[in-house]
This record gives C-alpha cells, structure tokens and sequence, in this order.
C-alpha cells in the first residue's frame, strides 16, 4: 500500500512539473500569456515561437529579467505601463500620457509636463520654466529669480 501512494505521488509530480515546463518560461507583457521564444533568422527580432509574431517586451521567469524584443536584451528597470500598456525606454526615461496630460521624467532628473496649452519644465539644477498660454515664466533654481514675460 505505502509503495502504491509513492509511486501515485512521484507520477503526480511528474506530470504536474512536465505541466509547468510545457506552459513556457517567458512571458509576453503584451498579451500576459506565456510563450516560447526563438530569434527570427530574417529579421534579427524575439518571436512567439508558435505564432511568429515579434515580441516587444517580455519577461524570463527564471532569470527574473525583463528583456526587449527587438535584441532581446535585459531591460531591469527601464519598463512602466502607461495607460494599460508597456513602454520601453533606451535612455530610462518615463512617460506617463492621459487624453492631452503628458508627464516625462527624464533619467538625468529633469522632468516636463504638458496639459494643454500649459506646460512645465524643471531642470535637474532647479531651473523652471511654464508656458501657461501667452504667459512665459523663469525661475532660477539657485538664486530663486523669476522672470515673468507676458506675449
């Protein structure tokens, strides 16, 4: 009896990580299932292995890295969902868009916002500048000077 529960248990097991392994070790962001990878020989790009489609950023559940499609390299940190979606930006920065809102924070520290027609920049050292319709305003980050210039 105790024979027969070990060998139910080890044949359970057995199917249950050949499960687990046929699911696939990588996941695609864009659609949240998980896919086999190959590297398309014509284009260069990762590709679902089954449906050929290019993959644009997706993730090794084993490495715990987040790769980019087109090379296929890792990507830490350099990813944030905007709007439902996943972005990828080479020099870090992130960009956050909402009807006519936009937000980039850049990886050097500066920042810019845009709603309409007003719009904000501050620079890493603290200069700012807005444009808020005809009205232009300079603020110095060190000296804390404001310009005011009205078209």
């Amino acid at each position: 009896m105790k024979k027969t529960k070990f060998a139910i248990l080890i044949l359970a097991s057995t199917i249950f990580f050949m499960g687990c392994e046929s699911e696939g070790r990588y996941i695609d962001l864009e659609s949240g299932n998980r896919v086999e990878v190959e590297k398309d020989s014509e284009t260069g790009y990762m590709v679902n292995a089954e449906t050929r489609k290019p993959l644009y950023i997706y993730v090794d559940t084993e490495a715990n890295d987040t790769l980019y499609g087109r090379t296929g390299s890792v990507i830490n940190g350099k990813v944030a969902q905007n709007g439902g979606k996943w972005e990828y930006d080479a020099d870090g920065d992130f960009k956050y868009t909402d009807g006519d809102y936009k937000l980039k924070v850049e990886a050097d520290g500066d920042y810019k916002i845009k709603d309409g027609d007003y719009k904000k920049k501050v620079d890493a050292d603290g200069d700012i500048k807005i444009k808020d319709g005809d009205t232009k305003i300079k603020i110095d980050g060190k000296t804390g000077e404001k310009k005011v210039k009205n078209d």
